[in-house]
């Protein structure tokens, strides 16, 4: 169809044939829509004229649709929805389509609750997932790829040109095979894992390995371990443990929600050893109501739970002082 061919087709039309669909008859759709009978008549007269075929039986009583109308009637009625849409947006509704960037550990937690909550409070905002690592993340955000980011601070995002909020933070975790003489530890010290080779987040090709909250954590405790591999995928760092290639140190989110069958979950206890994860936008934009409305609700989730502690960490950070465990020195 020719776009200008649209301009033929009135709306009151198609409101008076999705009436009487709805309310069985011309005189039940004229008292819904408070008009008269002959004007209703009238305007699902002039539709079928302009389609050039029947939509309505007026042979029996009440009129029934043929199998045209039938046809017709899910379309007539998608382009009344969406039209009270767009009255909604005019009159204040926030409405819109935001692509949100997340970690896939971040994505797993926080992606459903934002959806379901989004769904209360925002019936008109779709929010749409992009999932990638955290330094891919912030490239899209910067280029306008995606409209909003959560990813941790580090490795650090160096744009002038972006905003973030802190979400939540979370302990890192080391991640030992279940018959380790450390499974089951109430809590580790970095030196003590430093002395095995380590498992860590991130990629080595990628440039930005020293930034990762793993490295920052050894490198402030005076430590430099042998990093026997990085990866930013939780289930293979697993795999790398259980088959006994070293000890993992990870952030707590990406281990509660992988399969952990084969390995154990140890705290580790140094101040500081954490990653601080944030929601991210463009600060240069005009502000978005949907992207607003996609922060705030992000912003009143409750931040993840540890199985370890039973505590939610919320903005504060939560040193452990508790035992060391086998071998602290």
């Amino acid at each position: 169809m020719d776009i200008g061919s649209v301009h033929h087709y009135r709306i009151d039309w198609i409101a008076s044939f999705v009436a009487v669909a709805h309310h069985g008859g011309f005189s039940a759709a004229a008292k819904a829509l408070y008009r008269s009978q002959p004007r209703v008549s009238s305007h699902v007269a002039e539709l079928e004229r302009l389609l050039g075929t029947r939509l309505l039986d007026r042979s029996v009583q009440p009129a029934v649709l043929t199998p045209e109308g039938r046809g017709l009637l899910p379309h007539a009625e998608e382009i009344l929805r969406r039209l009270n849409v767009l009255a909604d947006l005019a009159g204040g509704t926030v409405c819109g389509l935001v692509r949100l960037g997340a970690y896939p550990s971040a994505a797993s937690y926080l992606y459903p609750l934002a959806v379901r909550a989004l769904r209360e409070r925002h019936p008109h905002v779709r929010l749409v997932l992009r999932e990638g690592p955290s330094v891919a993340l912030g490239t899209d955000l910067v280029e306008g790829d995606i409209d909003l980011a959560v990813r941790p601070l580090h490795p650090l995002l160096n744009s002038d040109e972006v905003a973030s909020r802190v979400l939540w933070r979370e302990p890192l975790v080391a991640v030992f095979r279940s018959d380790h003489r450390l499974a089951s530890a109430p809590s580790v010290r970095l030196a003590q894992a430093a002395r095995l080779p380590v498992i860590s987040i991130g990629e080595s090709g990628e440039g930005h390995g020293r930034q990762y909250e793993t490295n920052l954590a050894f490198a402030g405790a005076g430590l430099n371990p042998v990093i026997a591999a990085q990866t930013n995928q939780p289930q293979t760092l697993i795999s790398l443990v259980r088959h006994g290639l070293g000890v993992g140190v990870t952030n707590s989110l990406a281990m509660t929600t992988a399969n952990t069958e084969g390995v154990a979950l140890v705290p580790i206890a140094d101040p500081h050893s954490e990653r601080v994860v944030a929601a991210w936008w463009r600060s240069g934009d005009p502000v978005s109501p949907a992207v607003e409305a996609v922060r705030d609700v992000i912003a009143r989730l409750p931040a993840p739970r540890w199985p370890w502690t039973g505590e939610q960490r919320g903005a504060e950070p939560v040193e452990r002082t508790g035992p060391a465990g086998p071998g602290a020195e």
